[in-house]
């Protein structure tokens, strides 16, 4: 993998151009210099799904609701896989609550729910909270 890779930013949703070898550098936005690739889940919403799902790393979206009980205690583990993951895979976090038009558009059913999207398209879903070996295990599987 020696081309760059587009990915797009999670805080201003402008495109970088980043070369493959750069992506544990902690790369930063061209527009409004961010750091493009957090070890943190950002928030996904209704206005920013379009464009966070280009790319060329594959996205992880945990969608959730604050009333959920298993949805806050997944959440600690969620960060972990997050700074697990880095430069690898791009997690967010939808909340169901707040976009009820996008997790509708989804087809969740049920929550907490993983969506793993791969170029703009959904390769794999899981519903229920994960023990972080468990969900770092289902990722190897999908081939992250």
């Amino acid at each position: 993998m020696t081309d760059p890779l587009l990915i797009p930013c999670p805080h201003c949703n402008g495109l970088n151009r980043i070369p493959a070898a750069r992506l544990q550098d902690s790369p930063r936005c061209g527009r409004c210099k961010a750091e493009v690739l957090p070890s943190t889940p950002f928030e996904l919403t209704q206005a920013s799904f379009d464009a966070q799902n280009r790319g060329d790393l594959p996205l992880l979206i945990d969608v959730w609701a604050s009333w959920c009980g298993p949805c806050r205690s997944f959440a600690p583990i969620y960060e972990q896989a997050a700074a697990h993951l880095q430069g690898r895979c791009r997690l967010a976090k939808l909340d169901s609550e707040a976009n009820p038009q996008l997790a509708g558009e989804m087809g969740i059913r049920s929550i907490p729910s993983l969506i793993l999207l791969r170029g703009g398209v959904e390769v794999a879903r899981q519903s229920g909270a994960l023990p972080l070996p468990q969900l770092l295990g289902w990722l190897r599987q999908q081939g992250i």
